[in-house]
């Protein structure tokens, strides 16, 4: 591709100038989504800017959700930013396959373990009890877009920790093993944890979605939840029709 040069205007940024030249290139479908961006040095000699211009360019395009950016990996357009209706209990396999994309998911952790303090103050179990932990790393496309960390009561799944989720992902085989007739959520921004971040191939100040969601069979805890997802990949939404006064 031949060098371009970034416009001069002098009421314009140079690193406004990139942004306007990348997003030209991202709405013409020259780079179509999961196109892999030039690297900055490239970018640097294409444009004839200094590599902070093009940094500051990226990074507020990837606060923009219109670039992901994976440490050690490189820059990539964007899919359009997802969607998803945080008052439903989803198995997050069935919101990608929804959207005609694919799914796939690596277990990081699978163990009986001591529930830690507050693990079991929220499962309403004593301190100690021993339940089963679960970590696993959804992706979309092959880029990773859920983190969930569970702890799982055994007294209500007591096969959790043998099934091989290979083939079903945890929220799905707690659907079929234990239906659930309460669910709680909390939403929240957060930093991503160091593990998070290293899962998600972001920044340790690139910003997340936290949803903390606790189900219950009847008036017990099956299980406690933290799913994390990149800011700029993903956002919820609620939609309630108003009725009468109750």
């Amino acid at each position: 591709m031949p060098r371009q040069k970034a416009p001069t205007a002098t009421d314009e940024p140079r690193y406004l100038s990139v942004k306007r030249m990348i997003t030209s290139r991202i709405f013409s479908g020259d780079w179509p989504p999961h196109h892999k961006i030039p690297s900055e040095n490239e970018l640097v000699m294409e444009f004839q800017v200094s590599r902070m211009t093009v940094n500051r360019a990226l990074r507020e395009l990837t606060m923009e959700g219109m670039v992901v950016r994976m440490q050690g990996i490189g820059s990539f357009v964007a899919e359009p930013k997802l969607t998803s209706t945080v008052l439903e209990v989803q198995n997050i396999a069935d919101e990608i396959l929804a959207r005609g994309a694919m799914h796939s998911m690596q277990l990081m952790l699978l163990k009986s373990e001591a529930a830690p303090a507050a693990i079991a103050t929220a499962m309403r179990l004593p301190k100690g009890t021993k339940i089963f932990h679960s970590i696993a790393v959804h992706y979309e496309n092959g880029v990773p877009l859920q983190v969930e960390d569970r702890f799982v009561n055994p007294e209500m799944v007591p096969d959790y920790g043998a099934q091989d989720f290979s083939t079903i992902t945890p929220s799905r085989y707690l659907n079929i093993a234990v239906p659930w007739t309460l669910a709680e959520h909390e939403v929240e921004a957060i930093l991503p944890g160091r593990d998070d971040a290293k899962w998600l191939g972001i920044g340790p100040a690139d910003p997340c979605l936290q949803i903390s969601r606790r189900t219950f069979a009847g008036s017990r805890v099956v299980t406690t939840v933290r799913l994390v997802f990149p800011g700029s990949r993903y956002r919820i939404e609620s939609r309630q029709a108003l009725g009468g006064a109750k």
